[in-house]
């Protein structure tokens, strides 16, 4: 299988940051890590392998993006706010020095995906419900989408509160979002085996929030076997990307 890693230092960031893309064609499928994970995490664990014919027929690629969580959400010794600065610092450097980089290196001009487990898929709806006109689809897998569970209480602080997706999408009433999330094709997944009752609140309140304001969206639901783990998020990925790729 092709692929390649990229690295440059983010003016941004003012780092070095890296990321790997696997395959040729297609799709371009962001990746972002599951906590303080890094651009390696997706194929160590088994979900390019488990991906394969989608990259091999030239339906997908995918780009594994490096973290910054042990410097915003993760990073208990600075303040709340400080976290969230740290955030969307990481924000502009996806949105406006990888996600260039990719549509010139690809020649694509169309939507993209964004995807991750756990922490990682908390990033891939945020990122989504942010920029619905960069990420036209969302296969979110075993996501905490509350910022609460990162920092706790955050007091109404509003930068906090744009990056809490189970809050701030109650309040998300402008037409330009709301048309857009109604055409994309969005994938939210949990199982209720061991592990992930700490996503669950968030998952039900989102669902609620998506079902009120008439947003088409796939809130899937695993049995009680199905844990929190990269052997079900293996399953799950070629499963919802048969679906959505057909």
């Amino acid at each position: 299988m092709y692929s390649q890693q990229f690295s440059w230092f983010s003016p941004i960031l003012e780092r070095d940051m890296s990321f790997n893309h696997y395959g040729q064609a297609g799709l371009p499928i962001l990746v972002f890590p599951s906590s303080g994970g890094s651009l390696n995490e997706y194929a160590d664990f088994g979900m390019i392998e488990a991906c394969r014919s989608f990259i091999e027929n030239g339906q997908v690629q995918f780009f594994t993006l490096s973290s910054m969580d042990q410097e915003s959400w993760l990073c208990d010794w600075k303040s709340p706010h400080d976290r969230a600065l740290a955030h969307t610092a990481y924000e502009h450097y996806v949105i406006d020095e990888v996600v260039p980089f990719i549509k010139h290196h690809t020649n694509w001009q169309g939507g993209m995906m964004a995807t991750g487990c756990s922490m990682g898929a908390y990033h891939a709806l945020n990122f989504f419900l942010q920029h619905p006109d960069v990420f036209t689809k969302v296969i979110a897998l075993s996501g905490v989408y509350d910022a609460r569970f990162f920092v706790g209480d955050y007091a109404g602080d509003p930068i906090i509160y744009q990056n809490s997706p189970s809050d701030y999408i109650w309040n998300q009433n402008d037409p330009w979002f709301i048309d857009r999330y109604r055409k994309a094709d969005i994938v939210v997944c949990t199982g209720l085996g061991p592990w992930e009752h700490d996503g669950l609140p968030s998952f039900y309140n989102l669902k609620e929030a998506f079902t009120d304001k008439q947003i088409p969206a796939w809130f899937d639901i695993w049995g009680e076997d199905v844990a929190h783990d990269w052997p079900w998020w293996q399953k799950q990925m070629p499963y919802f990307l048969q679906h959505l790729l057909g």
